[in-house]
């Protein structure tokens, strides 16, 4: 391998690991606030790509029809809930959060498909119509069981990808559909060495995304209640914050990372694509502990890099060799945890 092959495979796996940054983000903030590991996450963002391959088409993207669909089901979830609490005076107010406000941009999306608009509404509007997927997977399939176990969390969120890939199949079909460059043209450097605009346009959105997430954690009440919520769940009770909302405001914000993702992804993406990004960044967030965020950032980093560097050596195991790296960081982990012992009490008689 000679510096010059290095260089180019350098390059494409810190555009893999942006992607892989802005997703593990993603991750890291709903299981920190909520304890779910959202493996549907890489889904949504599949679904935001194409929702925009549908508009570059001049097709109605069937993205609504799903959205739409999961409105509906939130809807008799929380009526049926509202009922049997005994407070049905609030069911109006119900229907308007969970049925009204998702379908706005299933009418936006449906208004610029009918227009044909520009290409950069195209792409605020693709993101935007996933944006309600995720809290309202979250409303109809979390919310209920809130209080379980992290296995049962992880057993149902797993469940919950098959369906939506199933829902995929049968809103989308089974061919993927790609789009053309977000971004055209390359960058020279030294020695006559290329970078695209493709890539140049992934590594500086992460690095933008990131800064962005950074300010809202760090200087937003609604930042600082993710963090509360994250660090004490019962310490925010006690100070007037409501776990169920920001939970759902961090499935919301998540929805929006995929989506964004989506877009970056959309002129490669597959069906399967978003489920292997999802699997990529759960790699990064367990380099993080699924709690710090800077540890994830480097985790997402390493993971790109070696995929590429792997995808040189041998193209049909740079999967394995991805998902290897799993196994000498929870080998670290666990020597560097504490252990408990469990002692038994003996009680008297």
């Amino acid at each position: 391998m000679t510096w010059d092959v290095a260089l180019i495979l350098g390059i494409d796996g810190l555009a893999n690991g942006a992607i892989y940054l802005l997703a593990g983000l993603g991750l890291v903030l709903i299981f920190s606030v909520t304890r779910v590991v959202f493996v549907p996450f890489g889904d949504i963002a599949a679904f935001a790509a194409l929702t925009l391959a549908a508009f570059e088409t001049g097709k109605l993207p069937p993205t609504i029809g799903l959205v739409a669909v999961l409105a509906a089901l939130a809807v008799l979830t929380e009526v049926g809930s509202l009922i049997r609490r005994g407070e049905a005076r609030r069911i109006p107010k119900a229907v308007l959060a969970w049925g009204v406000l998702p379908l706005v941009p299933c009418a936006i999306a449906w208004a610029a498909a009918s227009a044909g608009v520009p290409a950069p509404v195209q792409l605020a509007v693709s993101v935007l119509l996933v944006v309600p997927v995720a809290p309202l997977l979250a409303r109809v399939v979390f919310q209920p069981i809130a209080d379980a176990s992290v296995l049962v969390l992880l057993i149902v969120s797993l469940a919950l990808h098959f369906l939506l890939s199933g829902l995929g199949l049968l809103f989308f079909g089974p061919e993927g559909s790609r789009t053309s460059p977000l971004a055209s043209g390359t960058l020279t450097l030294g020695d006559g060495f290329t970078v695209s605009g493709q890539v140049i346009l992934m590594v500086s959105s992460a690095i933008v995304l990131s800064g962005l997430f950074f300010l809202v954690f760090e200087r937003t009440v609604m930042g600082k209640a993710l963090r509360v919520t994250a660090v004490n769940r019962v310490g925010a009770r006690l100070v007037g914050i409501r776990p169920a909302r920001t939970a759902l405001l961090a499935y919301g914000c998540a929805s929006l990372l995929a989506g964004l993702i989506g877009v970056l992804i959309a002129p490669v993406t597959t069906n399967d694509s978003g489920f292997i990004i999802g699997l990529k960044a759960f790699v990064a967030a367990i380099i993080g502990g699924l709690v710090s965020y800077p540890m994830t950032a480097i985790g997402a980093l390493a993971v790109g890099v070696v995929e590429s560097f792997a995808s040189f050596w041998s193209g049909a195991l740079k999967d394995v060799i991805v998902f290897s790296l799993l196994i000498p960081v929870l080998m670290l982990r666990s020597f560097m945890a504490r252990h408990v012992e469990e002692e038994e009490e003996e009680v008297d008689q």
